[in-house]
């Protein structure tokens, strides 16, 4: 999979780097690498639904931001939002626990995946995202990381989260 985001990145020309790492599955363990990201904005990724199972958001967040999932559920116009089970976040965006990313809307084939992202990562340098691995983060613009999941076919949204 993560062959397929870097060849992706590669066919858009979007420029980025990759760092490598050993596996992470939480944001304090990303933190416990040190400083090997050149200052890009750790992201924090909830997979979620709505709370009939038809609606399927990935909300993306600077790590050290709380989601309030009810006051994001007003935001977004969506009934009750709760965490998305991992066999969800398989058929979705063919990710396991730890691995999740904005960078997997290219394995969400029919785009029914909704990108909710907090508006402050817009200004943001770079941001550090993994390439559906938790073995690497790739650091990435902003307006790279829009372009990418845009040209995927899924829906971005920005909210103050």
């Amino acid at each position: 999979m993560r062959e397929t985001v870097i060849n992706k990145l590669e066919e858009l020309k979007i420029t980025y780097k990759e760092v490598t790492h050993t596996p992470v599955y939480t944001i304090e363990e990303m933190d416990n690498l040190g400083n090997i990201f050149e200052g890009a904005k750790i992201c924090k990724n909830l997979f979620v639904r709505d709370q009939k199972g038809k609606r399927h958001f990935l909300i993306v967040v600077p790590e050290e931001k709380r989601v309030p999932l009810a006051e994001v559920t007003t935001k977004i116009g969506s009934t009750k939002l709760s965490f998305a089970s991992e066999e969800r976040l398989m058929k979705y965006l063919k990710l396991t626990p730890g691995a999740v990313t904005p960078l997997a809307v290219i394995n969400d084939e029919a785009n029914e995946v909704e990108v909710v992202m907090d508006e402050s990562l817009k200004n943001e340098e770079l941001l550090g995202v993994h390439p559906c691995v938790n073995t690497a983060t790739v650091l990435i613009k902003p307006q790279e990381l829009e372009r990418y999941i845009t040209e995927a076919g899924n829906k971005i949204k920005y909210i103050n989260v």
